[in-house]
């Protein structure tokens, strides 16, 4: 093996363990310098690095000096790769996961392996860093106080078109991810789905030289890409705000109160109480329920 003396220091106990631990380590998304000095503890510690890409992974290494065993553990072989690490956990060897850039299961590989993992009682730990999607939406200006990541876009259009409408209608920011051969189709989607002033964030090249946002609607942002192709490519990320909820509109519980009341008072004198109980506003409130009948 790599090396046969294990982590002892790097795991979020001091408890020392018969078995082996499973490290799930984000590496960089661009810049080599996104890596944390524990992802190069425990990679240098480690018995084995389960990557999904060795060519892409060894580089990295060889970067940093490192010396290790290196597996493939990728899309096509992870269900079957996930017993053998489990093996070598249960040998008492320690094992790092790793994607070709990122944290590992966001989007990436990694899911069989650590749910198998988790499911046999074996030591699962994180080693935080870079991230494409928390880094976009940190920078993007839009609001984060609710957000949802929802991975890569569908290939067909119109699956695209309902995946950008419910993205939407969940009402907070939706991050994903898109390729550079498919970003423009995905955009004339987006438009075709929710408008021309549709505003949407495209943050790309996160961390390299290049690294790009753009926020604006989005035909501007079509026109953006457009005027210079070479903006379509590299690593994409696109965000999109929530839709904003109407300050007007009735809430279930108000309706609920007024038709309660209504069976004692007349409609505007039920709104008025309501109103005064939820801290709404009385016309607002009869304006609405005038509508509703």
């Amino acid at each position: 093996m790599a090396n046969s003396q294990k982590p002892t220091d790097l795991g979020t106990s001091n408890h020392q363990s018969a078995k082996g631990q499973l490290f799930v380590v984000a590496t960089p998304i661009g810049n080599l310098e996104d890596i944390t000095q524990r992802a190069l503890s425990v990679l240098s510690s480690v018995d084995i690095i389960a990557a999904e890409d060795t060519r892409h992974t060894n580089k990295l290494l060889s970067h940093f000096s490192i010396k290790a065993k290196v597996i493939a553990v990728h899309d096509h072989n992870e269900k079957q790769k996930a017993s053998e690490l489990l093996d070598w956990l249960e040998q008492g060897l320690n094992v790092a996961l790793v994607s070709d850039a990122g944290t590992p299961l966001i989007s990436d590989p990694g899911y069989a392996v650590v749910n198998l993992c988790r499911e046999k009682g074996a030591k699962v730990s994180p080693i935080p860093g870079a991230c494409a999607a928390i880094a976009a939406v940190s920078c993007s200006g839009l609001a984060t106080d609710r957000f949802q990541f929802i991975g890569f876009t569908p290939a067909k259009s119109k699956a695209r078109q309902e995946f950008f409408i419910d993205a939407f209608n969940s009402g907070m920011t939706s991050i994903m991810y898109e390729s550079t051969h498919r970003i423009m189709a995905s955009l004339d989607d987006l438009k075709l789905a929710l408008g021309d002033e549709q505003k949407v964030v495209l943050a790309k090249e996160l961390t390299k030289s290049f690294e790009t946002f753009f926020s604006g609607t989005v035909v501007e942002l079509i026109d953006f890409l457009t005027e210079d192709t070479a903006r379509q490519k590299g690593e994409i990320v696109l965000m999109l705000p929530g839709k904003q909820a109407d300050k007007n509109a009735i809430s279930p519980e108000a309706i609920k109160l007024i038709q309660l009341l209504q069976a004692e008072m007349p409609l505007k004198k039920a709104c008025g109480i309501a109103a005064e109980y939820l801290d709404l506003k009385k016309n607002a409130l009869y304006k609405a329920m005038l509508e509703l009948e």
